[in-house]
């Protein structure tokens, strides 16, 4: 029993580590580059890696589970030496234009920011964290699923899992390559995307063939994939460098909420039945289309709280 709460504390540990280091990974894109075509192909590259991750961590977790049990433990520490020595080596500081601003002068400029752009902040805050639910719902059923069912454990259950997500990392990195600068691109892929996961998720809804659900999974992957380099960008280069950190971490506190949630909701709703989860999580999905089509509207030029007037502040 105290092997298992020092195994929580770690994670503990690990999950103040991550939501330190994570926020600042947008942020600082945006800083790094003055062309938002490359803001845009940057953050779909960030968040290729960041599924590619993803992708490896089941299969490489059972690799090492199979050859000593805490192996994977031990290589967590292993992994973070070697991306702090990347970090401390390889990304260089942009250099400050400016001096920061007092505390109280930024808390006031937060709060202007949430009053005249709120009406689509809040929304990219709500669709990062039900995106981020509807992946980690999806796996962790997904995971049960193969286990309980199908028999499947270790390295072949982790290949499994690493398939809808490698749909995910292929989309990611070819919507952020394809939106370029384009605001209403990058919210027809948000829209286009969802509307993909919806329609997948209601499918599985119907059917329990594995093979099946695993092909809906793919194309629930490949939607999860357009969202969220569409998100990043539209909420980094929607917002003035100054602001642009503290904005993220709120984004990306979200998208952590969602991540949580996603196995405990799965596992309540599947007591009710196969049909009733997914078309909860589709209806969820669906509320997230809803957000992007009526809350964010780059294509207008008027109106407070507009993307376009976020974008092109007047002087």
């Amino acid at each position: 029993m105290m092997l298992y709460w020092i195994i929580i504390a770690g994670r503990f540990l690990q999950g103040i580590g991550a939501a330190g280091a994570f926020p600042t990974v947008l942020p600082l894109v945006g800083d790094m580059f003055n062309d938002d075509k490359e803001v845009s192909k940057s953050l779909g590259i960030i968040e290729t890696s960041n599924t590619f991750g993803k992708v490896l961590s089941p299969i490489l977790g059972a690799l090492l589970g199979a050859w000593i049990w805490y192996m994977p433990f031990l290589a967590i520490p292993l992994l973070c030496l070697c991306s702090l020595l990347l970090v401390i080596f390889l990304v260089k500081e942009p250099e400050r234009k400016s001096k920061p601003k007092p505390l109280k002068q930024f808390w006031e400029s937060i709060k202007g920011v949430f009053a005249s752009q709120g009406r689509w902040l809040y929304a990219i805050f709500i669709i990062g964290g039900i995106s981020m639910f509807l992946l980690f719902a999806v796996l962790f059923y997904l995971s049960d699923q193969l286990e309980k069912k199908h028999g499947l454990d270790g390295v072949l259950k982790g290949f499994v899992l690493a398939i809808p997500l490698a749909s995910l990392c292929l989309a990611s990195y070819f919507t952020g390559k394809k939106i370029g600068k384009n605001k209403v691109l990058m919210k027809w892929c948000g829209v286009i995307g969802l509307f993909l996961s919806t329609g997948a998720l209601f499918g599985i809804g119907f059917f329990n063939n594995i093979y099946f659900v695993l092909a809906c999974l793919i194309v629930c992957g490949a939607g999860i994939g357009m969202v969220l380099p569409s998100s990043d960008a539209l909420i980094t280069e929607g917002i003035e460098k100054e602001l642009r950190g503290t904005i993220t971490s709120i984004y990306s506190s979200m998208r952590f909420i969602g991540v949580s949630l996603g196995p405990p909701v799965v596992s309540l709703l599947d007591k009710a039945s196969h049909m009733t989860l997914f078309f909860v999580i589709a209806g969820i999905s669906l509320v997230a289309m809803i957000l992007i089509l009526v809350m964010v509207k780059p294509e207008s030029k008027e109106g407070k709280g507009g993307l376009s007037e976020a974008l092109n502040p007047q002087h």
